[in-house]
């Protein structure tokens, strides 16, 4: 999970500016979670404006007692050449907290480890930009695709959905894949041992695509216009994406969005920034609409569980209580156009929300209970993230 709570903040600026920035000295701080279940893979992020220092590139993070040092990601958010964000994923038992040092470190290369976490804007399969870590793997459409079928040229893609590609190993698939596709005689539709591309998106939601409800009808944008990787590494991978202006109903809708996918989570984040509607609606393709819808409104999730060319498959969008406000299974004879969506507020022209997948061959699930508890464990952290706090 992504949002973190800070408290302490200024004793916390003064002592870590006097011990990392003057005296080199480790800063130590407790991450305390104060659910009643182990959590893992929750990305901690400490910004360099909170820690007071220029750039975060060389900065490493240990446990205090162990001293076992943590695998660390140092982003450069802004693209401005200085890293201002690192990242760690602790491992915090129940009802519990940790203490870990911030130290400095010569060289970059105690944080290198193999990139699981990747993505990229793909120029040679028309204008994909896809993205990946060790669990799931999806993409999104770009105008080249988008012009193809406008100027009925074949091989485009009108869509602002997400796809979803099917993967069941750990180590990055895109390049293989893409290469297949486009460099020999195989393909990415056929599972050679590592999955493949079968699911159908067209012009649906996917998985977590918006769209904007306005007087009954449904509607969305074309695809994505532009884009800027932000980051790719062993813990994160994050990316922009910029949508032209678009009409709902004679309501014209500016839109853009980082999405990001962390090390060990079968959910991407969604970051929306929205002019022009006070709600979106992402939804989750039906397909043939002969699989099961479990929501639960309260704690801000809905699954589909469906059958999936001889396996099964599980989608799911989670979001925020704040954001979370009701659902709707929206039927219709139209290919692709039935979906199950979840309406979120948007707060400030921002919308946070998270969507995502569990394929059954993966082995990461067995079933549609696994999913669901999944789905619901997901919802909970989020609501009671992770609390850091400076040791005094």
């Amino acid at each position: 999970m992504y949002r973190i709570l800070f408290k302490g903040l200024i004793l916390f600026f003064v002592i870590l500016t006097f011990s990392c920035t003057k005296s080199g000295h480790s800063i130590t701080f407790l991450v305390t979670n104060d659910l009643d279940v182990h959590r893992q893979y929750e990305t901690v992020s400490l910004s360099s404006n909170f820690l007071k220092v220029d750039s975060l590139e060389n900065y490493g993070v240990r446990d205090q007692e162990t001293k076992k040092k943590q695998v660390v990601q140092a982003v450069d958010t802004d693209g401005d050449g200085n890293f201002d964000e690192l990242l760690f994923q602790p491992k915090i038992e129940a009802n519990s907290q940790k203490t870990f040092e911030i130290y400095k470190i010569k060289t970059n290369i105690e944080s290198q480890k193999q990139n699981y976490c990747y993505s990229r804007f793909v120029p040679e399969r028309t204008d994909d930009y896809a993205w990946e870590n060790n669990k799931v793997a999806f993409r999104m459409f770009g105008p080249t695709a988008q012009k193809m079928v406008e100027d009925s040229i074949p091989g485009g893609t009108l869509s602002s959905g997400v796809d979803a590609w099917l993967k069941k190993v750990e180590y990055p698939i895109i390049d293989t894949w893409y290469h297949k596709e486009t460099q020999t005689d195989g393909t990415y539709h056929e599972d050679t041992g590592e999955g493949l591309d079968n699911f159908h998106v067209g012009i649906s939601r996917g998985v977590g695509g918006i769209a904007i409800k306005k007087n009954g009808e449904y509607y969305f944008s074309k695809n994505f216009t532009d884009w800027r990787t932000i980051t790719n590494g062993p813990i994160r991978t994050s990316f922009y994406l910029k949508i032209e202006d678009w009409d709902a109903n004679n309501n014209i809708i500016r839109e853009s969005k980082i999405i990001s996918l962390d090390y060990g989570n079968n959910l991407s984040k969604f970051e929306i920034l929205i002019n022009g509607s006070n709600h979106i609606s992402p939804g989750l393709t039906l397909h043939e609409n002969d699989g099961n819808i479990v929501k639960n409104i309260e704690q801000g999730w809905i699954s589909y569980w469906q059958p999936h060319k001889g396996s099964e498959l599980g989608t799911g969008i989670v979001a925020e209580k704040d954001f979370f406000s009701d659902t709707e299974t929206y039927v219709v004879d139209t290919p692709d156009l039935s979906n199950a969506y979840v309406k979120l507020n948007v707060i400030d022209n921002k919308v946070v929300y998270y969507a995502g997948f569990g394929w059954k061959e993966s082995k990461q699930f067995k079933n549609e209970k696994e999913w669901i508890e999944y789905l619901a464990l997901f919802a909970k952290k989020i609501n009671t993230p992770l609390v850091i706090t400076l040791v005094n």
